[in-house]
């Protein structure tokens, strides 16, 4: 038995592994993948969405206090709920990654990628860490701990935070489902899995550049060769992945439930304070826009105008530096408390004028996304980063650099958009 799968492996290893075959293998495992994001999570979401505007609607008169309903309705459920309802996203994610790993796929995947490693200066022990950060950079900066070039293990920490993490799906999905048309492009395909899957790419492909520009420059040295033993293909128990997707659930969960739900809080203080003399209610745009908020966001204007952001997205992008995940929820709770109406989903608001405000339109969502593929925006990768290099000085230059490629990418973007008249 052992014979006869030793030798099924080398024939599938013979395709997968192919120069030319293998990455075509890898390139249509990931359209897929990406695919299936989108398309199979939808009627899971529209559900989940669906529960807590019914939710916000049935609470709302059933609290007469006007500042505690704004508290429960605009804090939590329009808050942290919009978060939540990502949450079938994230487990396909993370189904499609624990799966591909417990078959032995993602080995190969390391294996195929040493070439292209080396030509960016990094080993395929890199490849391993970097494929970590589409769940998380924190781990996978951890994960540089086995790398024993200290050249590449800096330069893979300093690169990693520029693949995407599960915390930037939440934005993508709200922006490419707001903007993007729901459309099949090349047969089965559709639009707006083929644009998760560009950010995805174009956030890999930066960090491969900015690995090489390292590697060429700052962080000159050998390369170390790489040794990989790899595992027999395998079937993968449906056990094994579902207790891994429920620990990944717990995680996301917990997330919402303390920082997510924290930053919420702090934000609806500051959209709710100080208070109108005549009181929100009687015009709720205008109580938004002269909120504690509302302020700083209309302060952050002149820098980020050239990009096309309003001040709603300057607070959404000041209090996505916890969490990348809490844009979402801060523009739940701007936008709902702007209408005054929780049945309409925030996909939808995105796509309305409101509180005299035009509506955001495809450049700026595509500026948006573009920021959000470069921005370090997270404060537990920092502190990671901060603890693994023993200095502030790495964390403080990749925030440094990645903030400005961002805003340059941004403004490319934004400005590009508008010359094709999109």
């Amino acid at each position: 038995m052992p014979l006869r799968e030793d030798a099924l492996t080398r024939r599938i290893d013979k395709v997968v592994l192919h120069p030319v075959a293998g990455p075509l293998i890898f390139l249509a495992v990931m359209t897929v993948f990406f695919q299936s994001i989108f398309t199979w999570a939808r009627p899971a979401m529209d559900l989940m969405t669906g529960l807590c505007r019914a939710l916000g609607v049935l609470l709302g008169p059933l609290i007469p206090n006007e500042i505690l309903r704004s508290l429960v309705v605009d804090g939590l459920l329009n808050g942290v709920g919009s978060v939540v309802a990502f949450l079938p996203q994230i487990l396909i994610l993370f189904f499609f990654l624990f799966l591909l790993e417990d078959i032995g796929y993602m080995a190969r995947a390391a294996f195929l990628m040493d070439r292209l490693m080396g030509w960016v200066g990094l080993q395929g022990r890199s490849f391993i860490a970097l494929i970590s950060s589409y769940a998380c950079a924190v781990p996978a900066i951890m994960a540089t701990r086995v790398i024993p070039s200290p050249q590449d293990r800096l330069a893979t920490i300093l690169v990693a935070p520029f693949v995407t993490c599960s915390a930037r799906l939440p934005v993508y999905a709200l922006f490419i489902a707001a903007f993007i048309p729901d459309q099949r492009v090349l047969g089965p395909l559709r639009l707006p899995g083929l644009v998760l899957f560009a950010l995805y790419l174009l956030g890999g492909l930066s960090a491969l550049g900015a690995a090489w520009l390292l590697r060429s420059s700052l962080l000159k040295g050998h390369i170390a060769p790489f040794f990989m033993e790899l595992p027999p293909y395998r079937f993968p128990t449906l056990r094994g992945i579902l207790l891994a997707m429920l620990e990944r659930a717990r995680i996301f969960l917990k997330r919402a439930g303390t920082i997510i739900l924290g930053v919420s809080l702090i934000v609806w203080a500051l959209l709710a304070f100080p208070r109108s003399p005549a009181g929100s209610a009687a015009d709720p745009a205008a109580q938004i826009r002269r909120s504690w908020a509302g302020r700083m966001g209309q302060a952050m204007e002149p820098v980020f105008r050239p990009l096309g952001f309003d001040w709603r997205i300057n607070v959404g992008i000041l209090s996505s530096l916890p969490a990348r995940e809490t844009m979402v929820a801060t523009l739940g709770q701007i936008y709902a408390a702007q209408s005054g109406q929780e049945d309409v989903a925030l996909s939808k608001r995105l796509r309305e004028p409101g509180g005299g405000q035009a509506p955001l339109g495809l450049p700026v969502a595509l500026s948006v996304l573009a920021f959000f593929v470069y921005a370090l925006q997270c404060f537990s990768t920092l502190a990671i980063m901060r603890r693994e290099t023993n200095s502030w000085l790495p964390p403080l230059m990749a925030f440094c650099a990645m903030l400005a490629c961002a805003y340059a990418a941004s403004f490319i973007t934004y400005r590009t958009a508008l010359a094709f008249g999109f």
